[in-house]
C-alpha cells in the first residue's frame, strides 16, 4: 500500500511539475471481487475429483496520459503482475493479512495521432476480452488449466504485447499493422540446436481492417507468425490465425459475432518433433443496458501425437452491472458475474472432461 501511495503521490508531483510540462492525466480503478468456484473431473464418465473454493480477491490500476502536443501523447497503466488477472486473493496467517500487493509497469506506449493516420510503440494493450484472436493464437490447445475460451491472454498475459504499430485510413476503414514480440529467445546465442538468435524471437503480424457497412461493424484480421514463436503446448511453431469480428446494432442493444480459424503444420527446429493442429473459436455476444453476456464455442483437432486428440470447450460469461453512484469524477458499480466452462478431451480411447463454474460479485470504483 506504501509502494502505491508513493506512485500516486510521484504521478501527483510529475502532473503539476512545471507549466513547460505537459499535463499529465491521472485515473484508474480499484475492485474488490468475491468469487466462488466449483470444478469437477469426469475420465470416461467416472469423476476422479471434485473441488470448490470462496475467494476473496481485490485489485488496484492506475492510469495516467500526457497529450504532448501537435498529437504526441504517451499512456501507461501501473498494475500488479504476480497473480492472474492482477487479482490478489486475501491470505495470510489467521488476523494478519499477509500478502503483498506489488505495483509496476504492465502497459505503456506513446506516438502520434494524425489526421489520418497514428503511429504508436510500446506494450500495447490489445482488448483480447473482446477479440479473441491472440487467445485462440496463443492457446489452440489446453495448457494446464488456462484454455482458448475463459479470456487467457487478458488473465495470464495482461492484456498487453510489446509492438509497433501503424494505422491509416483505407477507404471508408481503418487498416492497423501490428509488428508483435510474443517471445524473446535471443538470449541463448548462436548454437547450431537454437541456430540465429535473433531470428529465435518470436514476431508476428497483426493485420485488422474495421469499416461500417450501413450500422454493422465489420473487422477481418489476421495474426500471422513471422517466425516460430512459443505457445501454450508447443514451442517453436509458426501458427496462422484468420477470423473476424462482427456487431450489429439492434434498437437500444448491440449483437456481437466472432469467428476465427488457427493452422499450424511446422516442424519443431530443435527436436525436429512434428506439430499439426488446427482449430476454431466461435462467439456470440450480446449487451443491452446493464446486461452483457456471450457465449463462446473452440474445438481443437490435434493430429501431432501419435493418436489425434479432440478438444472442446464451451463457455458462457453473464454479467449484471449496477450503477450505485456516478459523476462525471468517477463512478461505483457492482456487478454480479456468472462463468462456466465445459471442456473435453478426446483421444480415441480415454474421454476426459473438465467443468467450473464460478460465481462472482465486483465491487468497482473508477476515478
Amino acid at each position: 500500500m506504501k509502494k502505491m501511495l508513493s506512485l500516486a503521490a510521484m504521478f501527483a508531483v510529475l502532473s503539476y511539475a512545471s507549466p513547460a510540462s505537459a499535463e499529465l492525466k491521472i485515473g484508474g480503478d480499484a475492485a474488490v471481487r468475491l468469487r466462488s468456484e466449483f470444478t469437477d473431473t469426469e475420465t470416461n464418465n467416472v469423476k476422479t475429483s471434485n473441488t470448490d473454493e470462496l475467494k476473496l480477491q481485490y485489485r488496484i490500476r492506475l492510469k495516467a496520459s500526457a497529450d504532448l502536443g501537435s498529437g504526441y501523447f504517451f499512456k501507461t497503466m501501473i498494475q500488479n503482475e504476480s497473480n492472474p488477472g492482477s487479482w490478489v486473493t486475501v491470505a495470510g496467517n489467521p488476523g494478519n493479512n499477509d500478502e503483498h500487493y506489488a505495483l509496476e509497469v504492465s502497459n505503456f506506449y506513446f506516438g502520434r495521432v494524425m489526421e489520418c493516420s497514428h503511429y504508436q510503440i510500446g506494450r500495447l494493450p490489445l482488448n483480447s476480452v473482446n477479440n479473441p484472436i491472440f487467445d485462440l493464437t496463443l492457446v489452440p490447445i489446453p495448457a494446464g488449466n488456462i484454455y482458448a475460451v475463459d479470456i487467457p491472454v487478458a488473465t495470464y498475459s495482461f492484456d498487453r504485447v510489446f509492438g509497433l504499430n501503424y494505422g491509416t485510413k483505407v477507404g471508408n476503414g481503418d487498416l492497423n499493422a501490428t509488428l508483435v514480440v510474443l517471445d524473446n529467445d535471443i538470449t541463448l546465442g548462436d548454437t547450431a540446436a537454437e541456430g540465429d538468435g535473433i531470428f529465435n524471437d518470436g514476431y508476428a503480424l497483426h493485420l485488422a481492417y474495421k469499416t461500417s457497412i450501413g450500422d454493422v461493424t465489420l473487422e477481418p484480421q489476421a495474426l500471422i507468425a513471422l517466425t516460430d514463436v512459443d505457445g501454450g503446448a508447443y514451442q517453436n511453431v509458426s501458427p496462422n490465425t484468420f477470423g473476424a469480428n462482427v456487431t450489429i446494432p439492434a434498437g437500444k442493444s448491440k449483437i456481437g459475432m466472432s469467428g476465427f480459424y488457427t493452422v499450424c503444420d511446422d516442424t519443431n527446429p530443435n527436436t525436429n518433433a512434428k506439430v499439426d493442429y488446427n482449430g476454431y473459436l466461435l462467439r456470440l455476444k450480446g449487451e443491452s443496458g446493464p446486461v452483457m453476456a456471450w457465449v463462446d464455442y473452440n474445438h481443437t483437432n490435434d493430429n501431432s501425437p501419435v493418436t489425434d486428440v479432440d478438444y472442446d470447450n464451451l463457455f458462457v460469461w453473464a454479467q449484471y452491472n449496477f450503477k450505485v453512484h456516478e459523476s462525471a469524477m468517477g463512478s461505483f458499480s457492482l456487478t454480479p458475474t456468472i462463468r462456466y466452462r465445459a471442456s473435453g478431451k478426446d483421444n480415441g480411447l480415454t474421454e476426459t472432461d473438465n467443468n467450473q463454474l464460478r460465481g462472482e460479485l465486483y465491487a468497482t470504483v473508477t476515478f
